[in-house]
């Protein structure tokens, strides 16, 4: 009992080792850099801390994280399945271009109205990742290679759409697709005039956490998907075709990142237009490396990332460059990978010496009567 407890805790230990180290390292070589660049290595933290006191950059931090946990949950169904989309940040501009075009251009009442949208937005993604899915279990082109040219395929398409012989609408200088009708602004919490309000989406976002865990945790698909992941070879074995997991996995993936930049969508801007928020999806895989594929980490590392870019902002009136949130994020990726591969090496050596020392204390090797004389294993 005791063995399994102290084995317990040693795996949250491993759990919790990885993030909390890479964040540390991140912040250590922040300072570093700011100590090289002659800037003052702690003020630019207590700044940025500071605002995170404020209740209307806690309210901007929250509605951002949001988008960013929904592209990670897309990035995370990917990872389950060993496979890397890329993609992300096509498919949820893509989705959210055709989604505010069809709130341009169809007024239901809001019942029907909010949930039209979600799909158009989700089918788009779909369809979007789908395609990579099928050139990778028809031709096996690389996923990676794949989503990042459907990248630069989607900003294309977009730009078509925006096209006022197409559905744009010119702003100025701007091309956007239009005002939606009221009937799709999802309502949020309204914290006060001086505060501002929570995108009603952050809560269809948690909802899609919990969801995602039950599907991986609780469900056979989620058994499949893992189990496809971790071996092609012993998903076929026990009935599970890999390819046709494959398939499901990038429209899925798809499907969730579609619905990344509604929060956005749906509760500010109301529009698709070219200064529509970007590099979501390339954020939201840091956010999933990060959070190490959990529900609750990738919530914990969504809002981290959020609190980053929205508290550096003010480090421009006080002489600083706000570009060290940006420095924080790449040190941060980097420090991910090289601190989860060092807490893995330790783990396994760890669960190496106990199982040595576990049979050095409950076992001993004797030697057989028989003629080959081969070691047996004989409790005491």
């Amino acid at each position: 009992m005791n063995i399994s407890k102290r084995w317990d805790s040693e795996r949250v230990l491993l759990a919790v080792a990885g993030p909390v180290i890479a964040l540390v390292v991140a912040f250590a070589l922040t300072a570093i850099v700011l100590v090289a660049s002659g800037e003052n290595p702690v003020e630019p933290f207590s700044i940025m801390f500071e605002q995170a006191t404020f209740s209307d950059v806690q309210v901007l931090i929250v509605n951002d994280a949001a988008g960013l946990y929904v592209g990670a949950l897309a990035v995370a169904i990917g990872f389950r399945m060993n496979l890397f989309n890329i993609g992300v940040e096509g498919q949820y501009r893509l989705a959210a271009c055709v989604a505010a075009i069809v709130g341009a251009h169809i007024a239901f009442p809001a019942f029907l109205q909010i949930p039209l949208l979600i799909l158009s937005a989700a089918v788009t993604g779909a369809i979007w990742s789908g395609i990579a899915g099928i050139l990778k279990v028809t031709r096996g082109v690389s996923e990676v290679v794949s989503t990042i040219m459907l990248n630069s395929i989607a900003a294309s398409v977009i730009a078509y759409l925006t096209l006022e012989d197409a559905f744009g609408v010119a702003v100025g200088n701007n091309r956007t697709t239009g005002e939606m009708d009221r009937a799709g602004w999802f309502p949020g919490l309204n914290m006060g005039d001086a505060v501002g309000t929570i995108y009603g989406f952050v809560f269809v976002a948690i909802a899609l956490g919990v969801v995602y865990w039950v599907m991986l945790n609780r469900t056979r698909f989620g058994f499949d998907l893992r189990a496809s992941g971790a071996s092609d070879t012993a998903a076929a074995a026990s009935g599970v075709s890999a390819k046709r997991m494959v398939l499901t996995a990038m429209l899925l993936s798809g499907a969730v990142a579609g619905l990344a930049g509604l929060p956005t969508l749906l509760g500010s801007t109301h529009t698709f237009s070219d200064s529509f928020p970007a590099a979501l999806g390339f954020n939201a895989i840091t956010v999933a490396l990060l959070g190490r594929n959990s529900p609750v980490g990738m919530a914990l590392a969504a809002l981290l990332l959020s609190w980053l870019f929205n508290a550096a902002d003010p480090l421009d009136l006080q002489g600083y460059s706000s570009e060290i949130a940006t420095i924080m994020q790449g040190l941060i990726v980097i420090a991910v990978v090289v601190s989860y591969e060092a807490v893995r090496v330790w783990g396994t050596r760890r669960q190496q010496q106990r199982v040595g020392a576990e049979l050095a204390a409950g076992h001993v090797l004797t030697a057989s009567d028989n003629n080959d004389k081969k070691p047996e294993v004989a409790a005491r």
